[in-house]
């Protein structure tokens, strides 16, 4: 790909990413300066939905003395903590992965992964999140909870 059409795209995927996210009214006039679709190109339909915050919590299971939080534990702790803080739904996907620890070792362990869908402008579920990570990394001497947050379009 040459530079001219590398940069084209990287302005394209700005000015769709900035509408997507409602972006300074400057960003709708600066559309009109990216090019044309050529004839005959099938363009995407947008997704149906609304714009929500889609957040993904990894906790591990590995504790310091060499043992795993269980799955009855963290079904207590879920039943406890995260159903009560997302009483409309959550997804847990359950996997195996690794990371380097502050000590520097790599360490290996079951994870959950809890998957949320919340309206992005949700401050109630920003503090809620940080309660359940502060909360796992307490109950069960975990070094961390790991946090990734993107926007999707969501529609039920």
């Amino acid at each position: 790909m040459t530079g001219e059409r590398r940069t084209s795209r990287r302005t394209m995927v700005a000015v769709a990413t900035a509408a997507l996210l409602g972006l300074g009214g400057g960003v709708a006039a600066s559309a009109a300066s990216v090019p044309s679709v050529p004839s005959g190109t099938q363009v995407a339909t947008p997704s149906p939905g609304e714009v929500w915050k889609r957040t993904e919590l990894f906790f591990g299971t590995g504790k310091p003395d060499g043992t795993e939080v269980t799955d009855a534990e963290f079904a207590a702790f879920s039943d406890a903590e995260i159903t009560p803080a997302f009483p409309d739904g959550f997804t847990r996907l359950d996997g195996s992965g690794q990371w380097r620890g502050g000590s520097g070792a790599v360490v290996r362990e079951h994870t959950h992964v809890i998957v949320l869908l919340y309206p992005f402008a949700d401050q109630a579920a920003e503090r809620e999140i940080e309660d359940l990570r502060t909360d796992y990394r307490k109950q069960f001497q975990q070094e961390s909870v790991l946090r990734s947050d993107s926007v999707e379009r969501v529609s039920f």
